[in-house]
């Protein structure tokens, strides 16, 4: 357990958007934002991956999570995909809901894969742009004159991504050069994650399975990054990394970048305390987990 807690003046609220099924280090960051007292977690929506049925399997996967922490936040459906019509998810709800929730708790959103629910709630409710903040692990530096691929998160519904760049809320954007380095091994993990409870052990077992697919071409092997979690660590601290204020481009269907003209400015993350992460993100499993 952790022998300290937050003063209530400090807390934040945070909802998580997650695509937690598409591959293996959105269960780490889901399990280090529960484990952070700093963080009243209102709630996990699933965010889909542009594959058919892909938001229902984060939903399960986000479950699967909190089951195994012993956690109760509720786990909500989001919208099927990109463009989708009709009501709003429950999610959707949820996050305007919450954003017009009276609280002196300030709101952040972590969006973990696309920004079709973020940009669904602010099309329904143009009036969230100035009750909450919205978290973005997303897009490539603005520096890059070449792309080295397609974007993942931004590239599953680049429209969503302009429409939240192009909004009046609070964005703070982790590109894929700062999410990209926080590196970690499996034989680190299996040392210092899986002998950790049921949570442990799940996080473990899940990536060693997922980096067994084809699904997980692109990795080194016997390494990963746990690129969702720096949402996490920027709100627990927002200084553990360098920051500039970033005039927004046009994100292009390829994730490439295009100039535009009287863009406003976002925060944009230019790199991150490794260190400070994957230290708190072990001694909190460490201590609210205990091996054995």
């Amino acid at each position: 357990m952790l022998n300290f807690d937050v003063v209530d003046s400090k807390k934040i609220r945070v909802i998580i958007d997650s695509d937690t099924a598409c591959e293996a280090d959105d269960p780490f960051a889901i399990a280090y934002a529960l484990m952070s007292p700093k963080l009243i977690v209102k709630a996990i929506v699933a965010e889909h991956f542009a594959q058919p049925g892909s938001m229902e399997k984060s939903r399960e996967a986000a479950l699967r999570v909190t089951r195994s922490m012993g956690s109760d936040v509720p786990v909500l459906p989001g919208e099927e995909g990109p463009g989708a019509t009709g009501a709003p998810s429950e999610g959707v709800r949820f996050i305007i809901d919450e954003g017009r929730r009276q609280d002196e708790h300030p709101l952040y959103l972590l969006c973990m894969g696309a920004l079709t629910n973020a940009a669904r709630a602010l099309r329904e409710a143009p009036d969230l742009a100035d009750r909450l903040t919205i978290v973005t692990i997303g897009g490539h530096p603005y520096d890059t004159e070449t792309i080295p691929f397609k974007e993942f998160n931004f590239g599953n519904d680049p429209d969503a991504a302009n429409q939240v760049l192009q909004s009046d809320a609070a964005v703070w954007q982790i590109p894929s050069n700062v999410y990209g380095s926080i590196r970690v091994g499996l034989a680190e993990l299996q040392e210092q994650v899986r002998p950790y409870g049921a949570i442990g052990r799940y996080l473990f077992d899940q990536m060693i399975a997922y980096n067994a697919t084809p699904a997980a071409f692109w990795t080194q092997g016997e390494s990963w990054s746990l690129g969702d979690s720096p949402s996490v660590a920027a709100v627990l601290h927002p200084t553990c990394g360098r920051t500039v204020m970033q005039t927004i481009h046009h994100v292009n269907e390829d994730t490439s970048y295009s100039p535009l003209p009287g863009g406003r400015e976002i925060l944009v993350y230019l790199d991150l305390d490794s260190r400070y992460l994957i230290g708190d993100f072990y001694a909190k499993l460490h201590l609210c987990f205990p091996a054995g």
